[in-house]
């Protein structure tokens, strides 16, 4: 069965969806094709984020997967899950406890390493590592510090951009709003006149799209007839004869035939000179002693003078 490209197409987006969830939860320490053991705890005080580490041994085996608040005992429920392969007692203890990694804080098991194994879902206790929670106080007071100096930063801000707002100025920003607001308002005109122009002009331009669909058919007509004229073959024929005169010219060069032997042969072009020299002779005589050929059949003769250079340039 052929499969359509649409399907093939729907086929790669969805492998490419499932490709980018796995490696976004793979980067975050999540495999989701690992079986875990999951477990909850809870705590006074929530001092833990999603994905914060749990660890046995400084070695980390786990993660933090949720974090709820029990409205009914005023507890900090949370939820973690570990590597199947490690097994721990059920009276360990989690220790919460700080990592001193920009102050993040993790979960440690504190195996009891007696009583029966912990299953998957199970209760274990807590504990809070010593001196942690006054740390968390301390924190908690140097936030709330750190909120009201921000919201004061904010509060002047807000009155600083309010009054570059308010600003009648040529560089403020209330004469900038008001010089975009004027050229959006002569676009709008723009839009209007382009708008006018054509409809007015519409006879004009529906004449011409009919001129140019005209001109493209008569065209097409023109290009039709040219191929049915078979200029190629015309083309061809005269390029044959082309090559046949140039034949013909060069067997003339080469002093072929009568015409090649009259060109080439000087003897006859020297003869031809001679005549035509003669020729010229014989006329200028002519013209200088009419009466010798007028008594033709006259018994007397007159002698031949030849012209001097003076009648000849005459």
């Amino acid at each position: 069965m052929k499969i359509s490209r649409e399907v093939k197409t729907a086929i790669l987006v969805i492998s490419g969806i499932l490709l980018f969830i796995y490696l976004f939860n793979y980067l975050k320490g999540e495999n989701l094709f690992d079986d875990k053991t999951n477990f909850y705890t809870q705590f006074d005080y929530n001092a833990l984020t999603m994905s914060s580490a749990v660890t046995i041994k400084g070695n980390r085996v786990g993660k933090v997967e949720d974090i709820k608040y029990d409205f009914e005992s005023g507890k900090t429920l949370v939820y973690f899950s570990v590597d199947p392969q490690l097994k721990f007692s059920k009276n360990s203890t989690i220790r919460l406890y700080e990592t001193g990694l920009m102050g993040g804080n993790a979960l440690a098991i504190i195996d009891a390493e007696d009583g029966e194994t912990a299953q998957k879902g199970d209760f274990i206790k807590s504990e809070v590592q010593p001196g942690l929670i006054t740390s968390l106080k301390e924190n908690f007071t140097g936030l709330g510090s750190n909120l009201d100096s921000t919201l004061q930063s904010a509060d002047t801000l807000m009155v600083n951009l309010n009054k570059i707002v308010a600003s009648d100025s040529e560089d403020g920003l209330k004469a900038t709003i008001a010089e975009l607001n004027k050229t959006i308002k002569s676009f709008r005109g723009l839009s209007y006149s382009f708008n006018e122009l054509v409809k007015n002009n519409e006879d004009k331009i529906d004449s011409l799209l009919g001129n140019f669909n005209n001109t493209s058919k008569e065209l097409a007509i023109l290009v039709k007839d040219l191929n049915d004229a078979e200029i190629s073959k015309t083309i061809k024929d005269f390029d044959a004869t082309l090559l046949k005169i140039n034949g013909l010219i060069e067997g003339l060069d080469a002093g072929e035939g009568t015409m090649g032997k009259l060109l080439n042969d000087d003897a006859l072009y020297k003869n031809l000179e001679g005549a035509s020299k003669e020729l010229e002779l014989l006329l200028l005589d002519i013209k200088l002693h009419p009466a010798r050929y007028r008594r033709i059949l006259s018994k007397r003769e007159i002698p031949y003078e030849p012209p001097t250079e003076e009648q000849m340039n005459d």
